[in-house]
């Protein structure tokens, strides 16, 4: 049972925007903090965004921090990171992820639910 959908990757020049959209269910996006993660080839997940219930809270890396912007939209279950200034160190897979409890945490193992990805490609 597919419970989050990303979309909106593609390939951008250095310096252009994205936005990801991350489409949950009901019942995730009512009781679970929501967060974004990419992964580049060789190295390893890393997080880029979260959000608690309701929009209550947020946390970045400090890598994206000034450039991305993480918002949900509670009426359409769905949680956007909004990707501006885009680098090249930006290309990677991101996907989004679902967390029990409130609390935003950067460690992956604390999400339980996870969509199977975007792919962006930043060119020089």
């Amino acid at each position: 049972q597919v419970q989050l959908v990303e979309s909106g990757g593609g390939l951008v020049q250095a310096g252009g925007s994205l936005r990801l959209s991350c489409v949950a269910s009901r019942r995730i996006f009512s009781n679970n903090i929501l967060g974004w993660f990419r992964q580049a080839p060789g190295k390893e997940r890393e997080f880029v965004a979260g959000i608690g219930w309701r929009g209550g809270s947020t946390k970045y890396a400090d890598s994206v921090k000034g450039r991305f912007t993480i918002s949900l939209d509670n009426a359409k279950y769905t949680v956007y990171l909004r990707m501006n200034s885009l680098k090249p160190e930006d290309t990677a897979v991101y996907t989004c992820a679902a967390g029990e409890g409130f609390a935003i945490t950067t460690f992956a193992g604390s999400y339980p639910y996870w969509g199977q990805g975007t792919q962006v490609t930043v060119s020089s």
